[in-house]
């Protein structure tokens, strides 16, 4: 079939924000950060830490009471997103046939978690509560794959349905897979994306064992997160989900549809040396083997969306990957890390960040890294972005990497103006 050209023609989130597209990006850009102080007692032990939550979401509303009551808040997300997408795509939510069967029309979905607040509510009722018996809806609302296989449902999606689970790379993951399929010509539309929900109380308080989360209280709680910088203490878990429809360029001009942007390029690696700590060679050639994919050369890149955690070995290894790809240009080549805004959403974060990075591409304007005042020596040789600025890109990167050594980078291109 050859390889196709792969349109993005839809967008959609929700996110600490709300769903408004240019609403997100604009409060994004203003460097406001979603970042507060969670303190829940409907647990064992009270717990206390910053966190990222979407407030506005009512699934009952956004879903719809019968089809919310149906799936776990991590599909709720999902779902929410999803729909938002295809709306943006301008693509009928029915089964109406055409001469495009939606039986080339796919799901891939990222998600770290799953369903874990189904799973938690479970244990609960079994070991506190004293239960013999569960819902018998505890297990279709836990799996894994509940978000897309909802998804693939209610939008009448016939080609493949995937579920991802690559920790914090999960949805890049399902981006690139997704991405390959549209361009080799299996499918013609793809929806893509992730969703998690990181609330569970056992969720909680294993990460805070980890001793990768930032401290934090309800007077310091939105500057919690700080990528880069000299002081920085770790990173903020949050819950979101966000949707991309990807689509055969030609098919996509053919319907008239609105170009957002065009992704071109997809790599992967594994660090093989460790569960949790980064490598600088496995992001390497995770970097190396997405820009041959695009066929660009690391001059072609004017911006990267880091994955940026506020951890303290993550950052510095990231920086070092960039400046071995990039050279001498890595000191102008813009970089910044959205996280210290919208939190790390685990296997929805690089669904939200290819959503960041496609919006920087259209509106020509590099989101800036919040919080960051003085750079750490070892995350220094690059141009970080503190404050949000207009300039020209061509192309972008925007780099997931995760626990287990699995690291993932999608590549964009901005559209043409008499496609957007």
């Amino acid at each position: 079939m050859g390889q196709r050209r792969v349109a993005i023609t839809g967008l959609g989130l929700v996110s600490p924000y709300g769903g408004d597209l240019e609403d997100f990006f604009s409060r994004l850009i203003a460097g406001e950060s979603a970042i507060h102080h969670l303190l829940t007692d409907d647990v064992p032990r009270p717990l206390s830490m910053p966190f990222v939550s979407c407030p506005a979401f009512d699934p009952d509303t956004a879903l719809g009471k019968p089809l919310a009551s149906m799936m776990d808040r991590f599909a709720q997300l999902g779902m929410a997103a999803a729909f938002a997408a295809w709306d943006n795509a301008g693509l009928s939510r029915g089964n109406e046939s055409g001469t495009d069967s939606r039986e080339r029309w796919g799901c891939a979905w990222g998600t770290a978690l799953g369903g874990t607040l189904a799973y938690e509510k479970g244990y609960r009722e079994l070991w506190q509560q004293g239960r013999e018996r569960l819902s018998p809806l505890t297990v279709v609302l836990g799996m894994n794959n509940a978000a897309n296989a909802h998804i693939s449902i209610q939008l009448g999606l016939g080609g493949v349905s995937m579920s991802h689970t690559v920790a914090c790379a999960s949805s890049a993951v399902a981006i690139g897979e997704a991405f390959r399929r549209v361009r080799s010509g299996e499918a013609s539309i793809m929806l893509t994306g992730g969703s998690d929900v990181p609330q569970a109380y056992g969720v909680a308080r294993a990460w805070e064992a980890l001793r990768v989360m930032a401290p934090g209280n309800a007077e310091n709680a939105a500057f919690a997160c700080r990528p880069f910088a000299a002081d920085r203490r770790g990173l903020v878990l949050g819950e979101g989900g966000a949707a991309l429809v990807l689509e055969d360029w030609a098919h996509a001009q053919a319907r008239g549809a609105r170009i957002h942007g065009e992704i071109i390029g997809y790599g992967t690696s594994c660090d093989h040396s460790h569960l949790v700590k980064p490598e600088v060679a496995g992001q390497i050639r995770a970097l190396k083997d997405t820009l041959t994919d695009a066929g660009l050369t690391a001059d072609e890149i004017d911006y990267v969306n880091a994955h940026g955690t506020a951890t303290s070995e993550g950052d510095p290894i990231e920086i070092a990957a960039l400046r071995c790809i990039f050279g001498d240009r890595a000191s102008r080549l813009a970089v910044s890390a959205t996280k210290s805004m919208h939190g790390h959403l685990l296997g929805a974060a690089a669904a939200i960040e290819a959503i960041i990075t496609v919006l920087a591409l259209r509106e020509q304007t590099v989101p800036p890294t919040a919080h960051l005042q003085e750079i750490d020596p070892a995350c220094a040789g690059v141009d970080h972005v503190t404050s949000a600025r207009r300039q020209p890109l061509r192309a972008a990167l925007s780099n997931s990497f995760a626990f287990g050594g699995s690291n993932a980078v999608l590549a964009f291109r901005a559209a043409m103006p008499e496609t957007r």
